[in-house]
């Protein structure tokens, strides 16, 4: 996919969960059409930080790392709140962060689904609710989710990832035409089968059956998707 370079230049971009797979794709291909980005991450590493270096310096822009467990609802609203101190526009928001659990329902205990359901619905939801309101005063903003195809088309052994997957796809419809009168556009992506960390533990066999599904004949790489956001956030 062929896009014009800068065309994110001065803009300011959140992102959850960068520091690999999908996030990490999505944050070196936003760096690299001029993106300025505050990259939250559960985990910062010295590679990680290599990585913002060398995009800082190649690209020109400004990449701030920032360690925070989402699931702590103090630090993320102070985490959320320094962000907001600096006065800067917010331009664009990505909820990528995100886990996977696998597991029959009589085998998931409730105590694993609303661990899930925290970081990959009721995490995403609280950002927006604050980053909403520097959009909306704003006048303009664009919000990206991170869905699944398992929250449309459901998946055995897991109910509770789907569930929480379709509740992304239920709020960004609703908040869509909620803030869109207000100059906020938002929308959510719902992969299928990309080749990351939550894949990792499929077995060859798994993975072949789900490639014979997939139209390309291949599993998805994280540069897809990445592509799909950057379109998103291009707006």
């Amino acid at each position: 996919m062929k896009f014009l370079k800068n065309m994110l230049r001065n803009k300011n971009v959140l992102i959850t969960g960068c520091n690999r797979g999908i996030g990490l794709s999505i944050m070196r291909l936003l760096a690299e059409h001029g993106a300025n980005i505050w990259a939250c991450c559960r985990t910062i590493n010295d590679a990680f930080l290599e990585d913002i270096s060398e995009l800082e310096r190649i690209y020109d822009v400004s990449i701030k790392a920032i360690q925070v467990e989402l699931t702590d609802s103090i630090l993320l609203a102070r985490t959320l709140d320094a962000i907001i101190a600096e006065k800067r526009s917010i331009d664009i928001l990505i909820n990528n962060a995100g886990i996977t659990s696998t597991a029959l329902l009589q085998q998931t205990s409730m105590e694993e689904i609303r661990k899930v359901f925290d970081i990959n619905y009721f995490v995403p939801l609280a950002i927006i609710k604050k980053i909403s309101k520097i959009m909306i005063r704003q006048r303009d903003g664009i919000i990206i989710n991170m869905a699944s195809v398992s929250g449309l088309k459901g998946n055995p052994a897991q109910v509770n990832y789907s569930a929480s997957k379709a509740g992304i796809v239920g709020m960004t419809l609703s908040a869509a035409k909620e803030l869109g009168r207000r100059g906020i556009r938002v929308n959510a992506i719902a992969p299928g089968f990309i080749e990351t960390d939550m894949t990792a533990v499929l077995t060859d066999e798994q993975k072949d059956n789900a490639a014979k599904n997939i139209t390309l004949g291949r599993l998805g790489q994280p540069e897809d998707i990445a592509n799909a956001a950057l379109f998103l956030a291009s707006g």
